[in-house]
């Protein structure tokens, strides 16, 4: 089994709250992970039929003969069950005796919040990161191909295809989860959706654009990015604007969740054929934008994480916000440092005001040489653990 990096916060969170909630995208390791962190609890799966309608026939008695502690897994299936896990607690409090998972965030965090508001943690796990894969000495050298296979643990645990695995995912994504979360009546224009914006990775979401191109209102739209974020499919990257007026871009961009699962919806099937894709760019910056994102939940870091783009086209890829200062990041698919890299950084270190702290920025690239430039640093994509979240 590959050791996750959320492991400890996953403890702690255990010791200091009755219920823990553990969700994230299907497949990125959520049941292996609870399974092995707490091997004493009596595990249930609420996608076994036969479990969920026993349970549904008295949910009472099923929370109250709960001994030590439980695991119910996508638990999504039966919110209605969260009342009753309420209860429980509130009338004999114990740390980490419930512990939920689900593979959809919005309908468990409305409930969640309606249920378990103060008594529950709620934690998300992502796929692997980069230093959880170095770890365990399964990152691929070319960065390329790390793109193409991406970071979901069942294809590095079990060595499957790569195209089979993300055909698969796709199609149980679609057919089963799409469903359960909102009727959607063309799941062929759903797909399509999903592939038009796997070509506008790391763009400005603009709502009417998307909707004239995929046949949709805006409103389908915005419904359908909706679905994709419930489900952890896609991320949606916030611009960062206070202190500075109208002159800042205020759209979101786009990201998907794993880069593995972006590249096949672009087609890309092989590292010669990424080299000279379009998109290169875009799904190396989708990779590190994600892997500090995870690395920030893995740990329970209070940061935020943004984009900067003025009217003007001056932008800073990702921005860490830890509170006391903001981390700026450029990232670039280039091989080979260039100057130019370091424009955007020291732009926004420009701005640096009473409001706010630009401290040391980075150039995240994919050469190997490592270096720093006054107030900023030039590092490899495989050392992006060390920029701190």
């Amino acid at each position: 089994m590959i050791k996750r990096s959320i492991t400890p916060y996953l403890k702690k969170a255990a010791k200091e709250f009755g219920v823990v909630s553990l969700t994230g995208p299907r497949q990125s390791g959520k049941t292996t992970l609870v399974k092995d962190t707490f091997p004493n609890h009596q595990y249930v799966n609420l996608e076994n039929l036969v479990e969920l309608n026993a349970i549904r026939e008295d949910p009472a008695s099923f929370i109250n003969n709960v001994e030590g502690g439980i695991i119910i897994d996508e638990v999504q299936k039966y919110p209605e069950l969260l009342s009753y896990i309420q209860v429980s607690i509130d009338e004999d409090f114990k740390p980490g005796k419930f512990i939920i998972t689900g593979s959809q965030n919005l309908l468990l965090s409305e409930k969640v919040s309606q249920s378990l508001a103060g008594r529950v943690a709620v934690l998300t796990l992502f796929p692997l990161t980069i230093d959880e894969m170095q770890d365990h000495k399964i990152l691929p050298t070319d960065y390329r191909e790390a793109l193409l296979k991406g970071f979901y643990p069942g294809l590095h645990d079990k060595k499957q295809d790569v195209r089979t695995y993300y055909s698969g995912y796709v199609r149980t994504y679609v057919e089963r989860d799409v469903r359960n979360i909102k009727n959607i009546g063309d799941l062929a224009s759903f797909e399509r959706f999903l592939q038009l914006l796997a070509g506008r990775v790391g763009q400005l979401v603009n709502l009417t654009q998307l909707g004239n191109v995929a046949g949709v209102s805006h409103k389908t739209v915005e419904a359908w990015l909706s679905i994709l974020e419930a489900s952890y499919i896609i991320f949606r990257l916030q611009p960062y604007y206070d202190n500075f007026g109208k002159r800042i871009i205020k759209s979101p961009k786009i990201y998907f969740t794993d880069v593995g699962l972006l590249a096949y919806l672009l087609g890309i099937d092989s590292v010669k054929e990424l080299q000279n894709h379009f998109a290169l760019g875009g799904l190396f910056e989708n990779m590190v934008v994600m892997d500090l994102y995870k690395q920030k939940l893995n740990i329970g870091s209070s940061s935020k994480v943004y984009f900067f783009r003025d009217s003007s086209g001056n932008e800073v890829d990702l921005l860490l916000d830890k509170g006391s200062e903001i981390t700026p990041i450029e990232i670039k698919s280039s091989a080979t440092f260039n100057t130019e890299f370091l424009g955007g950084l020291r732009y926004f270190k420009g701005l640096e005001s009473e409001q706010f702290k630009v401290g040391n920025g980075f150039v995240v690239y994919t050469g190997d040489m490592e270096s720093d430039f006054s107030d900023n640093s030039l590092v490899n994509w495989r050392s992006i653990g060390e920029i701190g979240v």
